[in-house]
């Protein structure tokens, strides 16, 4: 049986809204993708989460819980109404004990999660940073793994080159999560948690297949158990 992976999905003027590039990656490792749905009610996302594998937070707007410093111009908030979704779907996959992938938004949502801080601009507030936002000139940056870290073991490589979409960045770690992926100018770009079941990346891999299709592979299998 191929794993079942939830995938969340933006919000914008009532309606969901999901980048096919999310769907494409799972299905890529062998996963089947579900997209889940907007709720409100804990009893629901329980029941949705007791369905689920696994699930993917995708990328989105900013995140605002844990937030250091005031939002630029260009990153607007995230509508509350995913804001809630998304924290009850991620409470609820972790009481099922399910692998969870976060993915730029993603990442730093579950860092907040866990009670860690986030830049709202990590180049205003780490003037000594690169430029990590594509829409502001970035061409991506190197990205390298810790040893012994299950997303170097899932990448299979020790360093790899990555997209960069990103204003916000990690500030101090939330409980239980290590940083195991930085930039060259030392911005976190990857994070875990001790049992490997929380993983966050800063980049974008579902839009660099052709290097990340091993890191989706062993993603989905690892929501097999």
């Amino acid at each position: 049986m191929r794993p079942k992976i939830g995938i969340t999905t933006g919000f914008r003027e009532g309606s969901q809204i999901v980048d096919h590039h999310y769907v494409q990656a799972i299905e890529t490792g062998g996963g089947i993708p579900i997209l889940v749905p907007m709720v409100s009610q804990p009893e629901t996302a329980a029941a949705l989460a007791a369905l689920l594998d696994g699930l993917v937070i995708v990328g989105g707007p900013a995140v605002t819980k844990g937030l250091i410093g005031s939002l630029p111009s260009d990153l607007p908030e995230t509508d509350p109404t995913r804001t809630e979704s998304d924290g009850l779907i991620f409470e609820a996959v972790c009481v099922q004990q399910r692998p969870i992938l976060g993915i730029c938004y993603g990442m730093q949502f579950i860092n907040a999660q866990r009670g860690g801080t986030i830049y709202a601009d990590v180049t205003v507030q780490r003037p000594e940073s690169l430029t990590h936002s594509a829409d502001r000139g970035s061409h991506g940056h190197e990205l390298n793994l810790i040893q012994g870290s299950r997303l170097r073991a899932f990448f299979e490589v020790e360093k790899l080159w990555v997209n960069s979409h990103h204003i916000q960045a990690v500030s101090a770690l939330g409980e239980g999560l290590n940083a195991v992926g930085f930039a060259p100018d030392g911005v976190v770009e990857a994070l875990e948690s001790m049992d490997g079941k929380l993983i966050g990346v800063q980049f974008h891999p579902e839009r660099m297949l052709t290097q990340s299709a091993p890191f989706f592979h062993n993603f989905v299998n690892f929501c097999a158990g």
